[in-house]
C-alpha cells in the first residue's frame, strides 16, 4: 500500500523533462526491476541548484521518489543536495512498501551522478562523492533490511 504523498508524486509528478544543456546529467538503472533514471540539474556559479528536472522509466514508486527527489534538492547548495539519501526520499514520501525501496536508491544514486556529471565538466571535486555506479541493484538487499 502506497502512502498518500506516494500517490500524488505519481499522479502528479513535479520536474518533470529535461533541461538544455544542464550543468550535470546523472542516469542510473537497476537492471533486475528495469527502472531507469535521469535527472537534469542547473548550477549556478554558487554551486545552488537553480533547476531540476527529471525523466523516469520504471513503474509509480520510481515516479514518486524522482519526483520528491527532485523536490528536495531544487534552491539546495551542492553540499546539500549530496546529503539527500534514499532515507530523506522516503521519509518525505510517508515510506514505501519494502519492495519499493530500491526506487529510493535509484533517485538518491542519479542525484550524485548529475553531481558527478557537474563536476567533471567544471574540473571540481565534491566531497564525499564517489563514481557513480552503473547498475544500482549492487547493495539494494543491506538498504532494504535498514528500513
Amino acid at each position: 500500500m502506497y502512502s498518500e504523498k506516494v500517490m500524488d508524486h505519481f499522479e502528479h509528478p513535479r520536474n518533470v523533462g529535461e533541461i538544455e544543456n544542464a550543468s550535470g546529467v546523472g542516469t542510473v538503472g537497476n537492471a533486475k526491476c528495469g527502472d531507469i533514471m535521469r535527472i537534469y540539474l542547473d548550477i549556478d556559479e554558487n554551486g545552488i541548484i537553480r533547476d531540476v528536472k527529471f525523466k523516469t522509466f520504471g513503474c509509480g514508486a520510481a515516479v514518486a521518489t524522482s519526483s520528491m527527489a527532485t523536490e528536495l534538492v531544487k534552491g539546495k547548495s551542492v553540499r546539500e543536495a549530496m546529503e539527500v539519501t534514499n532515507k530523506a526520499v522516503m521519509e518525505a514520501l510517508d515510506g514505501l512498501p519494502p519492495v519499493k525501496v530500491h526506487c529510493s536508491l535509484l533517485a538518491e544514486e542519479a542525484i550524485h551522478a548529475a553531481l558527478w556529471d557537474y563536476a567533471q565538466k567544471n574540473g571540481i571535486s565534491i566531497e564525499g562523492l564517489e563514481k557513480p555506479k552503473s547498475d544500482i541493484h549492487e547493495g539494494e538487499e543491506e538498504a532494504e533490511e535498514e528500513y
